[in-house]
């Protein structure tokens, strides 16, 4: 057999829909929520998670969205849609208040990755500290950031790195002259980002 015939059959469409079913009860009793809690969550009908999960109801876009969000998983990984060869990933650039905000990950729930680039600010821009629930954890890739803390007030390079809770009154900026990079997790319900350093010896 050559190297062309051994190369496995990609799913058709119908078996990708039809492996749907499985999978939300895999993904739901892996998670040991019941299907009351989830229709609750999801604002689907009990009977209707029920027939999607024994492949009475087909899945559609209506219902596979809240799904992913109750799961908090990309849409793909939910259908199991099968890898379109591409391995690149398209990122698409946002602004938020100048800033270019760069995310690095798809899931709408945990912790979350960005890239962002931060233009400098006037002298005179507003440095007003905000609060809000979360976590951060902020590495600077190029330039420098100001990061003020509380009662604090950080200047930071390339390669520096800080993490905080976003309760605490903080401001981010950049008061340098060229823009400055970073790369930031965040996350929203004060989730932490687990770094484990090489064990010595």
């Amino acid at each position: 057999m050559d190297a062309l015939e051994a190369r496995p059959t990609p799913p058709t469409t119908a078996q990708v829909v039809d492996a749907v079913g499985p999978r939300l009860r895999w993904l739901r009793e892996r998670r040991d929520v019941t299907l009351a809690a989830l229709a609750a969550e999801t604002g689907i009908s009990v009977s209707t998670l029920s027939r999607l999960e024994s492949g009475q109801r087909r899945p559609t876009l209506e219902l596979l969205l809240p799904l992913a969000r109750a799961y908090q998983v990309p849409l793909d990984d939910l259908v199991g849609a099968p890898q379109t060869g591409d391995p690149r990933v398209h990122l698409k650039p946002e602004q938020h208040g100048g800033r270019v905000v760069i995310p690095l990950t798809k899931r709408t729930g945990g912790v979350r990755s960005f890239k962002q680039l931060i233009p400098p600010m006037p002298s005179n821009g507003d440095r007003t500290l905000k609060t809000h629930e979360g976590y951060e954890w902020l590495y600077v890739l190029s330039g420098r950031v100001r990061l003020l803390l509380g009662e604090r007030d950080f200047d930071l390079g390339p390669g520096e790195v800080v993490e905080f809770d976003t309760r605490t009154p903080h401001w981010v900026g950049n008061t340098s002259d060229a823009v400055a990079e970073v790369l930031c997790l965040y996350g929203p319900q004060g989730e932490r980002a687990h770094v484990r350093s090489r064990p010595t010896g």
